[in-house]
């Protein structure tokens, strides 16, 4: 069994970022509920995380687009009642142009932004066969650029710094990003990762392909290690064997298991900070409890708090 870092080594992590933390900008992920008992949960880390002034709070979109009202209805509560900013997520599946473009006019009128544009997956999930519409939009080039003719969203994208799964090269893959950026896409939220170098090396690629538009590092999190591995293998994202090693044999070990996440995920802010990156996207799960105390030991406090 590996030990979990001391309190000393967390303290230790919150140093090192020093007065760098202050220039940390974060934002969240959530996914609508699927029950009256998952909406209380979610409602519960909204409240916690929402303190912490996010740059933005995205809220993902079901395979197929099956969760389409029950993003609409999460995020125009946000608005409602809250004063946070939400990103809603929208995909292209199973869905065609006049529908979409419907859901678009109703985020704005809703006063929704800033919307997250996915080519989206299939019902069956991410490994299985997409094939567009007729007469749906194909791609999630084709989906910006609706957007951006309805309405001046700001929108966002994904990126895959280890390659998209159905992609047969990371070359083909700058040039869908390319093209995103072409039809008005201004950020690139990544897929979780676990070393610092996946996302530093995607960074420097798009650099170096001429490609202008802010990246934005996925953070995830480790408390079900098992999980996990569904995840990764899903959206073929590496596992590195010493993460493998560190939570081995702690299945019955749940505090264990987040004493190390938090170690983990600050680990990574730390080492990608130190190349220049301020903005941190975080995979909440809709558990608030882990991110929020992660976000407190990197140094951002709730609004009003005193220095």
């Amino acid at each position: 069994m590996s030990p979990a870092p001391s309190l000393d080594r967390i303290s230790a992590i919150a140093r090192s970022i020093g007065q760098g933390a202050s220039h940390l900008k974060v934002s969240f992920e959530f996914f609508p509920p699927k029950s009256d008992e998952m909406e209380q949960t979610l409602w519960s880390s909204i409240r916690r995380l929402e303190p912490l002034n996010p740059s933005f709070v995205s809220v993902t979109y079901g395979a197929g687009g099956s969760t389409r009202e029950r993003t609409h209805r999460t995020v125009k509560r946000m608005l409602d009642e809250t004063g946070l900013k939400p990103a809603a997520h929208l995909t292209c599946v199973e869905a065609s142009r006049a529908e979409v473009d419907e859901v678009i006019r109703a985020y704005w009128e809703a006063g929704v932004r800033h919307i997250v544009a996915l080519r989206g997956d299939p019902p069956s999930g991410m490994d299985g066969q997409y094939v567009p519409r007729s007469d749906g939009y194909a791609n999630a080039t084709e989906l910006t650029q609706a957007i951006k003719r309805i309405a001046d969203f700001e929108v966002s994208v994904g990126v895959y710094p280890e390659k998209h799964p159905q992609s047969p090269s990371l070359a083909f893959d700058l040039d869908v990003l390319r093209q995103k950026v072409d039809a008005g896409a201004t950020r690139g939220i990544s897929q979780f990762f676990f070393e610092p170098e996946t996302f530093l090396r995607f960074r420097d690629a798009v650099a170096a392909a001429g490609i202008r538009i802010e990246l934005t590092p996925g953070i995830m999190p480790v408390t079900n290690f098992k999980g996990l591995k569904r995840m990764a293998a899903a959206c073929e994202a590496a596992i590195p064997e010493w993460l493998s090693e560190l939570f081995a044999g702690l299945d019955d070990e749940a505090e264990t298991r987040k004493l190390l996440a938090a170690a983990v995920a600050m680990e990574q802010v730390l080492n990608l900070e130190r190349e220049g990156v301020h903005n941190f996207h975080f995979y909440t799960l809709n558990r608030a409890e882990l991110v929020y105390s992660i976000c407190r030991v990197l140094g951002l406090k709730e609004l009003g708090a005193s220095a």
